[in-house]
């Protein structure tokens, strides 16, 4: 549903404010605040309310709603005078007030085919949700069958990536085991999503099979079980499950395809699938392999949204990692890109993701957990999403939401390529509390753990240090030396500018300690 007031245009589903055709340009808190308003106009919008919904449970001063109640008024040509659109009700909150008409949902686009002539991948990759086969189920469970497969392609419809085959179109399919080649030339599916839903008196099980039909190769599988009272339960997990493994394995087998293929024959969506196989690394080599991926990808698509936020994504390395020779050209760089990615898809997680990243190299922590917040709301089963905020929330000293965040990253994607810094979150979020074991067993565990950086052995350098484990700091204090000679303490506090004072002083004297 969308909404027309005066000259205004505001589409909550596209997070898009327009002025007649003109986009509005307004910070994601900002917008959200708006959106929150229009929905709730037939009532007040209390502070609190305001507070737990925009803010998402941080705590959010009296002051920082009312710049933002300003920011959206002046957007709308409203004022604290006239409030002719949004009212203040002293003391307790604000109401939008302005004629609303509501207009039709916007459509979700019909997906794009994937052709491989000659074997060679193309295009968006497209998958398709068949109905799910219920074997010897009551009536009242069998319907789990088509319920589960609706939720999964709503669920995939947030992901920006990945074209999804409409359910009047992929649910015309439902004989067992049905022909792959037919799924792919009917639907135009490169991949395929199948599922077999099981119970008796002891609970439920769904199992998931991924396909790709130009292949009739299996790329994935799992089974998730569940006690009969906990089916809602069940279903929240499958979805979220699937949506995790789908950002890891179609990506994958997306490049293995392309690395068989002559370059020349690759299409930008080729090229963007390469470049992510080299961005999580965490090499300088790797970093620009990647970065060349995705300029090729922008030189054969000027519009690949994606593919300026993985420019996005490089620059921020490099600057964040010093890995290239200019760390300032880096960070404007990171902004530029993230822009672009965010001026072609604003609904594109990826992109607003590296966006709050950019934020991150100027220190502008609140501006980076809106943009970060607002990935996750778009794609609620976000991992890398929810680890960035939890690294935000540990810098202000948000611990209840850094521990809330780290939980959901996991949980989401226990392989996660950047599961290094989920656990060196975590162990920065033990020195803050002062619980030196703990975060010298979380520094362990993220400095072994693949992809970790000399940021990350720096963490448990230090974290084993103040837990009185000179032996393992010294151990890890080698680690940082090779891989990055010239490390410093200015790196370590650049990369992580912790607001809070007292872990910073600690760590800053252990860093000193060891040399650094």
């Amino acid at each position: 549903m969308a909404w027309i007031f005066g000259d205004f245009h505001l589409d909550p589903e596209r997070f898009e404010l327009r002025h007649g055709t003109d986009p509005v340009g307004l910070e994601p808190q900002v917008l959200a605040l708006l959106v929150h308003l229009v929905r709730h106009r037939d009532r007040m919008v209390t502070k609190d309310e305001i507070s737990e919904k925009v803010w998402q449970g941080r705590i959010a001063s009296d002051a920082s709603i009312s710049s933002r109640i300003r920011s959206a008024r002046q957007a709308l040509g409203d004022d604290g005078q006239q409030q002719t659109m949004i009212r203040t009700v002293h003391g307790k909150g604000f109401r939008f007030v302005a004629d609303v008409v509501e207009t039709a949902p916007a459509q979700v686009a019909a997906a794009i085919t994937g052709a491989a002539p000659d074997g060679v991948l193309t295009g968006r990759p497209s998958i398709a949700i068949l109905p799910f086969r219920p074997l010897v189920m009551a009536p009242d469970l069998a319907i789990l069958a088509d319920a589960i497969p609706c939720e999964i392609i709503q669920a995939l419809s947030r992901l920006r990536w990945l074209a999804v085959i409409a359910r009047g179109s992929s649910f015309r399919f439902r004989k067992p085991d049905p022909d792959l080649d037919l799924v792919a030339t009917a639907l135009g599916a490169r991949y395929v999503l199948s599922g077999i839903v099981e119970a008796n008196s002891r609970g439920i099980a769904v199992t998931l099979e991924l396909a790709d039909s130009s292949r009739n190769e299996v790329i994935w599988g799992d089974r998730i079980a569940a006690p009969l009272d906990a089916i809602d339960d069940l279903r929240n997990r499958i979805v979220a499950h699937l949506v995790t493994a789908l950002e890891v394995y179609i990506p994958l087998n997306e490049a293995r395809v392309a690395q068989m293929a002559p370059i020349e024959t690759l299409d930008a969506w080729a090229h963007y699938h390469l470049g992510l196989q080299h961005l999580y690394r965490f090499t300088a080599p790797d970093n620009l392999r990647a970065k060349g991926c995705f300029e090729r990808a922008v030189t054969l698509d000027p519009r690949f949204a994606r593919a300026h936020a993985g420019l996005s994504f490089t620059s921020f390395l490099e600057a964040f990692l010093h890995l290239g020779p200019d760390v300032a050209d880096a960070r404007r760089a990171a902004r530029h890109h993230a822009e672009r990615g965010l001026e072609l898809d604003p609904l594109d997680p990826f992109a607003n993701f590296t966006m709050g990243r950019a934020h991150w190299l100027t220190n502008d922590l609140d501006v980076a957990a809106d943009w970060l917040d607002r990935a996750t709301r778009l794609n609620p089963n976000y991992a890398q999403g929810y680890y960035s905020s939890a690294l935000t929330s540990m810098l202000t000293g948000n611990l209840g939401a850094t521990k809330t965040g780290l939980d959901m990253a996991l949980q989401l994607s226990p392989l996660d390529p950047l599961l290094y810094g989920i656990h060196g979150v975590r162990s920065q979020m033990f020195m803050q509390t002062g619980d030196y074991a703990a975060a010298a067993r979380w520094g362990d565990r993220a400095a072994t753990t693949p992809g970790a950086h000399y940021l990350i052995a720096m963490i448990a350098m230090a974290a084993n240090g103040l837990a009185g484990g000179h032996e393992q700091a010294t151990r890890w204090r080698q680690t940082v030396r090779r891989l990055k000679p010239d490390a410093r303490a200015a790196h370590y506090f650049t990369a992580f500018p912790t607001r809070d004072t007292a872990s910073r002083s600690r760590i800053a004297e252990e860093l000193g300690r060891q040399g650094f």
